[in-house]
């Protein structure tokens, strides 16, 4: 009679165990994230030039890659999903802390929207400045002297009391300095101006004194068209093409779509060069998804430098093109280089 108790105590213990472990493998998260096809957002929806929104017919949209915390259950159910990649935390953030990796992708979506506003009134001839605003800190080293005072995220706008117009001029005031020489950095920090004293290290790239931080222009655009862009919790660089085409169209009063659903990726520089992003397959499945008729996709340049470190390395375009023949979508997929490629297949198309 004790035999069958313990049986039945051992039996019900097991289908506990097993049942914890199930929940484990589909609530518990694990160290790693799974990409997928994110949203696809007309950006009518997003963007409004002089308090006036879009009501022309078609729509440009952004596009994104989903992005969540991976359990077992989640990460086995994803190797059997198309446009589904699972990928480690270093690999998400660069080794980032997650706060610093939050910053970085709000920094370079603010950057994104400059340099689009930017793109969009020079091809409509608007007139505008860019204003200077310091240096954004995107990275601290670890023997940096500021460590732990100045972090990533923060904006220097002064070192010993002197303001610069371009972190080119900032960073050759550092560098005309000595090594272990002490220097007054001025910072904002979650809007609060601070100072940090501290000695300057000898950097390893070209052995002069520095701060020990990796920096970039902080600008903004001041003009009389007032653009505003609500995006959100979307982060990173990518939509800057897109937010050009639809900036431009509102500014420009010009019909560039002709009806037609069009989406696409890629980011945009001063210059109006369309650059590199990740993750564009889960943003062709996502754009088909939604019904785009025309993708753009970047094509930029391999060069013998990625092809060595990365063999089977392709550009952008043909990254699309292979996701787009994988959909079986008759969404035309458009190479592009710069805003005025984009533009000038928007002038040609039927």
């Amino acid at each position: 009679m004790r035999i069958v108790k313990n049986n039945k105590l051992f039996k019900r213990l097991l289908i506990i165990f097993l049942a914890l472990v199930v929940v484990a493998c589909v609530v518990v998260p694990i160290p790693y994230y799974i990409e997928e096809p994110g949203e696809t957002i007309d950006l009518k929806e997003l963007i409004t030039v002089n308090n006036q929104k879009d009501n022309d017919k078609g729509s440009f949209s952004l596009t994104s890659v989903g992005i969540r915390r991976a359990t077992v259950f989640s990460a086995l159910k994803a190797k059997t999903e198309p446009f589904h990649e699972i990928i480690s935390m270093d690999e998400l953030t660069g080794g980032a802390s997650d706060d610093e990796y939050m910053q970085i992708q709000e920094f370079n979506m603010e950057t994104s929207q400059n340099f689009a506003i930017e793109q969009a009134l020079k091809l409509a001839n608007k007139s505008y400045e860019m204003d200077y605003k310091g240096v954004y800190v995107l990275g601290v080293e670890d023997n940096s002297n500021f460590s732990g005072k100045i972090s990533v995220g923060d904006t220097v706008t002064k070192a010993d009391g002197k303001s610069f117009t371009s972190s080119e001029e900032f960073m050759k005031y550092v560098k005309a300095q000595k090594v272990g020489q002490k220097m007054t950095v001025t910072y904002i920090h979650d809007d609060k101006v601070k100072e940090a004293t501290e000695k300057l290290i000898k950097l390893p790239t070209d052995k002069k004194p520095g701060i020990g931080i990796t920096l970039t222009d902080h600008t903004e655009i001041d003009s009389q068209d007032e653009v505003k862009i609500d995006a959100g919790d979307i982060g990173g660089p990518s939509a800057g093409l897109m937010f050009t085409l639809e900036i431009y169209e509102q500014l420009s009063d010009k019909d560039l779509r002709q009806g037609k659903k069009i989406a696409g990726t890629g980011t945009i520089n001063s210059d109006g060069e369309v650059g590199r992003i990740g993750g564009i397959d889960k943003k062709v499945a996502s754009a088909a998804a939604s019904g785009n008729q025309i993708f753009f996709a970047p094509n930029d340049e391999i060069t013998k430098e990625m092809k060595k470190a990365q063999p089977g390395i392709k550009s952008n375009y043909e990254e699309a093109k292979a996701a787009a023949k994988k959909l079986k979508t008759d969404m035309k997929i458009v190479p592009v280089k710069t805003v005025q490629d984009a533009l000038d297949y928007l002038a040609k198309m039927k």
